[in-house]
């Protein structure tokens, strides 16, 4: 085989045969394949796509690229992947809610990107914890623990890091075919009995329509049952923030508090995580609704923090997470309300636009070097629905300084709609099912 032939084939229309689409993600990790035939090949599968087999068999050889793990445990290995939003911290809750339940979770995340959070950004707001585990290692949490939340080794789909840099500077980024293979390449390598997809669909989303979403989410589902992983998605609202706190250690704050059994803490965060659990818990054999049951129950008896408290000591952070946490995380010194400019009806939040405003007061990364400020962020922001007076603070913000308060109140603002008929915004939009 060669790359010349099969990127022949995707430019004429054709789709190459799964040996040959394997034969390529492994030279993609290997070098066999130039940088100049990997953006022709994006380029040529954006432009006429591939066949639902031609995708997963491109999964499969991305995810065969490198290691793929397996698991000494005794029940099901199950995960759960999000496209990406605003206050998105379901993953702090759902992993050990779901090992309370005899689950077991090895949840292999990432950072920020663009707009939106990154889970293990989140987590190492925590003091001392690590999230660089080796595959020994996070063996040895799950039996421990039963959930672990780390980062991916440079031996996971080596061929989807080659590509995604290939795809970032080829202008092949939006390739559903592409994301769909990216995405699912490394989720299947961590051996998993089955995954949850949470597709986001609005302002504050990647996708912001709903058939983009659509067309995502069973691109998803089809690829990674083809692929042997059961699988099912939720398309979930991100017209708003998720959680109320946006950024790094306020948002672990909000999943202590949940954790800690204040549902009103995040109620739209809390409810999502009680679904996507529910729903991993009947791909694994049982009740959907029994297991949206166990997860809710989880979650207020203690359990699901206990699980979190162990995980994070487990990890190198502090061992009284469960009973101390406010004095661990990081606190900025500057705190300022933002004040309604109008009265009226809350009716619209920017939600990418929230998102960059935490990324630019130090919460995110405006390029890849650059060092998290963990303390960042903004707090409190006003649910959708709600009606203010003029003045009343519709959200906080914790700044390193006064000049980037200011810059951040001023974004906030022009993020806000008021006025206008009350939103309707249910947290699942749909269900995309096997």
């Amino acid at each position: 085989m060669d790359a010349r032939t099969i990127i022949g084939q995707l430019r004429d229309g054709q789709v190459p045969s799964p040996e040959a689409l394997g034969w390529f993600a492994q030279g993609l990790a290997t070098g066999v394949v130039t940088d100049a035939q990997a953006g022709a090949f994006a380029m040529a599968v954006l432009l006429n796509g591939l066949s639902d087999e031609g995708r997963v068999a491109l999964t499969l050889g991305m995810r065969d690229s490198g290691d793929v793990l397996k698991w000494r445990v005794d029940g099901p290995v199950m995960d759960k992947h999000s496209t990406g939003g605003v206050g998105d911290c379901v993953s702090l809750i759902l992993a050990p809610a779901l090992a309370a339940c005899g689950v077991y979770v090895p949840m292999i995340s990432g950072r920020g990107l663009g707009h939106t959070g990154g889970t293990l950004d989140k987590l190492e707001s925590i003091p001392g914890l690590a999230t660089d585990v080796d595959s020994t290692r996070l063996q040895g949490l799950l039996n421990k623990v039963g959930c672990a939340i780390v980062s991916a080794s440079g031996r996971v789909a080596p061929a989807d890091k080659r590509l995604y840099a290939i795809r970032d500077v080829s202008a092949t980024v939006e390739s559903i075919d592409l994301i769909t293979a990216s995405i699912l390449s490394k989720k299947l390598a961590a051996g998993l009995d089955g995954l949850i997809l949470d597709v986001k669909v609005g302002s504050g989303a990647f996708m912001k329509t709903a058939d983009e979403a659509r067309n995502l989410a069973r691109a998803l589902v089809q690829t990674a049952n083809g692929a042997g992983c059961s699988t099912a998605a939720f398309i979930t609202d991100m017209n708003e923030p998720l959680a109320p706190n946006l950024g790094n250690a306020v948002e672990v704050a909000t999943c202590m508090e949940i954790l800690s059994g204040n549902r009103l803490a995040g109620p739209r965060l809390h409810d999502l995580t009680v679904a996507l659990g529910g729903r991993i818990i009947a791909l694994s054999g049982g009740s959907e609704g029994e297991g949206e049951e166990m997860i809710a129950e989880a979650i207020a008896s203690g359990a699901a923090m206990d699980r979190f408290a162990q995980m994070v000591f487990e990890m190198g952070g502090p061992p009284d997470m469960d009973k101390d946490w406010r004095t661990h995380l990081p606190v900025a010194p500057v705190v300022r309300p933002v004040a309604a400019p109008d009265g009226g009806l809350v009716s619209g939040w920017d939600g990418q636009r929230l998102g960059l405003t935490v990324v630019e007061l130090g919460g995110g990364r405006m390029v890849e070097t650059d060092r998290v400020d963990p303390s960042v962020g903004i707090t409190d922001v006003i649910p959708l629905g709600r009606r203010v007076e003029r003045g009343d603070p519709i959200a906080w913000v914790h700044a390193k300084s006064d000049s980037d308060a200011d810059r951040a109140v001023a974004n906030i603002l022009s993020s806000l709609t008021i006025g206008g008929a009350d939103p309707d915004h249910p947290v699942v939009h749909e269900r995309i099912d096997p």
